[in-house]
């Protein structure tokens, strides 16, 4: 009997000696949830956004996908959303805009990271999905917005400040994006070429993207020369969508 007693004292300890090592495992989980959870700044008014992701970015961004997907699905209803792939010199249009908010944040895949699937310049792609909003209807006035992942590198016409910060169709696409009153957001990622080995590169393609949302009215986001999450990056943008109708 008194064998017994021992035995069951002695599992009661393992119990609680193993339930006390795993609450701060546990812990720590759910504060990442939490954590990564409230990256997700809730936007306020509805508006129409297209999603676009350059094909050639490195791996890492795959990771990306779950907080871009929250974010999306936590757009207000009447928001319409439209997500592309900026892929080996063409827009790849994987999800129309709809307002199936679901569906569009499902139509997300890894980008291929590969450098065949380098775009011609991210910003002739961009002109083409800033066209696509010429066909939405006018239910309602929602914003209209684009939020564009890239290196924001273009060499098609020379690797030059003169060639690459004022690129041609970098100035095509902001006066695109301003005659329709896009707003433009960008998020900085390196691709597999240029911009994961050339500190010149991430500089031109970073004032790009600066340049972009700027004259656009809407705001880049990147720090340092790569990048480790987008969640205070959605977090950021959020915010900004909810300051207010951009300035043109």
């Amino acid at each position: 009997m008194n064998r017994r007693k021992l035995f069951n004292a002695f599992a009661a300890l393992v119990v609680v000696a193993a339930a006390t090592l795993s609450t701060p495992a546990l812990a720590s989980d759910k504060r990442a949830k939490e954590s990564r959870s409230s990256a997700v700044a809730i936007v306020r008014e509805p508006l129409n956004l297209a999603v676009l992701v350059q094909d050639d970015l490195v791996s890492r961004v795959g990771g990306e996908l779950d907080v871009t997907r929250d974010f999306i699905r936590a757009l207000p209803a009447g928001s319409r959303v439209m997500v592309g792939y900026l892929t080996a010199g063409s827009l790849q249009v994987r999800q129309p805009f709809t307002d199936d908010l679901d569906k569009a944040a499902r139509s997300l895949r890894i980008p291929v990271g590969t450098e065949s699937a380098a775009p011609f310049n991210p910003y002739v792609e961009l002109i083409e999905a800033l066209k696509k909003f010429d066909k939405l209807d006018a239910r309602g006035a929602n914003r209209n917005a684009v939020l564009l992942v890239s290196d924001g590198l273009d060499v098609s016409r020379g690797f030059d400040a003169s060639s690459s910060v004022n690129s041609l169709d970098l100035q095509r696409a902001v006066r695109e994006a301003r005659k329709r009153e896009v707003a433009v957001y960008t998020f900085y990622a390196p691709a597999v070429g240029l911009t994961s080995t050339n500190s010149t590169a991430v500089s031109y393609g970073q004032s790009s993207l600066n340049q972009l949302a700027r004259e656009t009215g809407g705001e880049a986001f990147f720090q340092g020369t790569s990048f480790v999450t987008f969640d205070a990056y959605f977090a950021r943008l959020g915010r900004a969508l909810n300051g207010g109708a951009a300035a043109y």
